[in-house]
């Protein structure tokens, strides 16, 4: 488990970007982070402010981050470097995500190869299913 000190430790992101509170669970290939969803959130300003979503691709990059914390410990063996978000397929929205929402964020390594690396992601709120997507990322020296 990772609180947000030892978050802040193994990523390079800080507020207003940073979009993983608490790692629940995490070893070499799956990891399990939590995003609470507040109504002062800074994206909310402009998305929509008549009725708040987060942005979808706040949500895939808090799946991007969620790997990034299991690629960047210790477990993850890239312990040092930067990892590089390369690309997404395959990613389908199921429906929004709001103030008050907890995101489950759940990862799992797909293949890893020396530096570069494939994970699938779920996201999900109460059990229901938000998003998922194929992501790919790449480790290089910081």
């Amino acid at each position: 488990m990772m609180d947000i000190e030892r978050i802040l430790e193994v990523l390079p992101h800080r507020y207003p970007f940073l979009l993983i509170d608490r790692v629940l669970e995490l070893d070499s290939t799956r990891v399990r982070a939590i995003k609470n969803v507040t109504a002062n959130e800074s994206f909310f300003v402009g998305h929509f402010p008549q009725k708040k979503v987060m942005p979808g691709v706040l949500i895939v990059e808090a799946m991007a981050q969620a790997c990034g914390c299991m690629m960047l410990s210790p477990a993850g063996s890239q312990e040092g470097k930067l990892i590089y978000f390369t690309g997404i397929d395959n990613c389908r929205f199921r429906r929004p995500v709001v103030p008050g929402d907890q995101l489950v964020i759940e990862v799992e390594l797909v293949t890893r190869r020396s530096t570069v690396a494939k994970m699938h992601g779920r996201a999900t709120v109460d059990g229901e299913l938000v998003c998922e997507a194929d992501l790919m990322s790449a480790a290089v020296e910081a």
